[in-house]
């Protein structure tokens, strides 16, 4: 049905419905602009450190402002914050500009943790800021960027060049089942 106005509809319920229908696959495949539904890709931006990084949305949880107690765990390795009470589930902490071989992270009011979404392994891990959602189209996505001051690199899936900016994507995922980052102990 070529129907340009929905009000024409307006005493047909049912082909107004499958109007509606129509319209919304038209959007949700991206027919008709030319552009592929799965163009636009959002992560969320966050900063280690003077690098800025982004987190596939997928993969990230939630954001949580830095916990005001944290339990630190006897025989832990120094990256390792401690627990957390997060709405009554305790959340293991990582300090993970420590972890990559940087600094430890001084908390202050930028500071926030990134939790996982990993169903087997909950990981909050604590970055200098989060920069909130960041969109970018398929093709601004690239194979290679520049080395990052800290040891990332096994952790990064691409990058999203726009204009002079290179945002490194860094898997959460890849990071939580790391042997490496299992490895807590002391």
């Amino acid at each position: 049905m070529q129907s340009s106005k929905l009000s024409s509809l307006a005493k047909q319920p049912f082909e107004l419905l499958l109007e509606l229908e129509r319209r919304s696959r038209v959007v949700a495949t991206g027919q008709g602009s030319g552009v592929a539904a799965d163009a636009e890709r959002v992560g969320i931006a966050f900063r280690l450190g003077g690098e800025k990084f982004v987190a596939p949305r997928d993969e990230t949880r939630e954001v949580l402002t830095y916990p005001a107690s944290i339990t630190r765990v006897p025989g832990a390795r120094s990256w390792v914050s401690g627990l957390a009470n997060v709405r009554g589930q305790l959340i293991p902490i990582f300090d993970l500009k420590s972890y990559l071989g940087g600094a430890a992270t001084i908390p202050d009011r930028l500071t926030r943790v990134l939790v996982a979404n990993h169903r087997e392994y909950p990981a909050g891990l604590v970055v200098d800021e989060v920069m909130g959602f960041r969109r970018f189209s398929a093709s601004e996505f690239v194979d290679e960027w520049a080395p990052t001051i800290l040891r990332c690199d096994r952790y990064l899936t691409g990058a999203y060049r726009r204009g002079q900016e290179t945002w490194p994507v860094f898997s959460l995922i890849q990071l939580v089942e790391s042997p490496h980052f299992m490895k807590v102990a002391a």
